[in-house]
């Protein structure tokens, strides 16, 4: 057939990549150019582009349904706050209970507010406790502590009751009428609360170092709480004779509810220092009859503190 063709003809399938072959290879041809009649004569290069197109297609189904899926399930996220708010909550529960724990043990509220470490005090120390001591009621209504007054190596140490209204007023105990009569008591012995020879001197405090509204009586919880003031006074001063006067003060140091006219006319001990218990002088401006028997006691006293010895009862 080639050689039926002009050659212009033939050049033309040349430059198309048509090949020229005998007539049975050419028999062949058409086989080969009917596979592809959807390409015009471009041979192997229009059958990729139909595959590439048939692909295509099959890519784009997949990307249609990829972001349907994981848009549709997006708003499920939401749902997630909704959970999340318990669990805050939760985890607050364990900050709050044990903020209440340490704030309030009822174990501390009794003696919570007492000073520690009194019985280490040096003079200074313990007057600076004493007059800021808030460990009773009886700071609220106070005016002023009344810590006490005297040579503090006295030999003799006079223990009282309460502070007064005056002894309140002025931060003195002993002051007013009964802190008369307390003088003339002492100087009928030889003793004083003026500037003298140490063996003349006494040392004088309260069990209560602040005075009880209208001055009532001690109460027991008031008394617990100067205790270690009173102890530590007593062993600062170191006294050779301790006078007991009033009921609260006999109570205070012997811990004995004996009332006085039971306890007089013995020696008694307070942490080996010998104690003599007499009635208060504010009792004996009121009782005045019994100011015999607190002279008799005013004598034992000077007897003991002379002798150095006598008879005596454990408190």
């Amino acid at each position: 057939m080639s050689e039926r063709w002009p050659p212009r003809r033939l050049a033309m399938l040349e430059a198309m990549g048509v090949p020229l072959r005998l007539p049975r290879m050419q028999a062949e041809v058409p086989q080969q150019a009917a596979a592809p009649p959807a390409a015009p004569g471009l041979g192997v290069r229009p059958v990729e582009a139909p595959v590439t197109a048939a692909a295509a297609p099959a890519r784009a189904a997949p990307v249609a349904a990829e972001p349907a899926t994981p848009r549709t399930a997006a708003p499920v996220r939401p749902a997630e706050p909704a959970v999340a708010p318990p669990r805050p909550a939760a985890d607050a529960r364990p900050v709050q209970s044990a903020r209440p724990g340490p704030v309030a043990p009822p174990e501390a509220t009794a003696d919570g507010r007492r000073i520690l470490g009194v019985e280490s005090m040096d003079w200074p120390a313990l007057r600076e406790a004493v007059a800021g001591c808030r460990a009773c009621g009886l700071c609220e209504s106070r005016r002023q502590t009344v810590f006490g007054v005297g040579n503090e190596r006295a030999e003799w140490m006079l223990v009282g009751e309460a502070p007064g209204e005056q002894e309140d007023r002025l931060g003195e105990p002993f002051v007013g009428k009964a802190g008369q009569l307390l003088d003339n008591m002492l100087r009928s012995i030889g003793l004083t609360r003026s500037e003298a020879e140490p063996a003349r001197q006494v040392y004088i405090a309260n069990v209560l170092k602040c005075r009880p509204p209208a001055n009532r009586n001690p109460q027991p919880q008031e008394v617990l709480q100067c205790e270690p003031f009173l102890k530590r006074q007593v062993e600062l001063v170191s006294p050779r004779l301790i006078l007991a006067m009033g009921r609260f003060a006999v109570q205070s140091l012997l811990g004995s509810q004996e009332p006085i006219g039971r306890l007089r006319g013995r020696v008694h001990q307070y942490h080996g220092v010998p104690v003599i218990v007499t009635y208060h002088p504010a009792y004996l401006l009121r009782n005045p009859l019994d100011k015999a028997r607190a002279w008799e006691d005013l004598c034992l006293a000077a007897a003991q503190r002379e002798s150095g010895g006598g008879a005596t009862s454990a408190p």
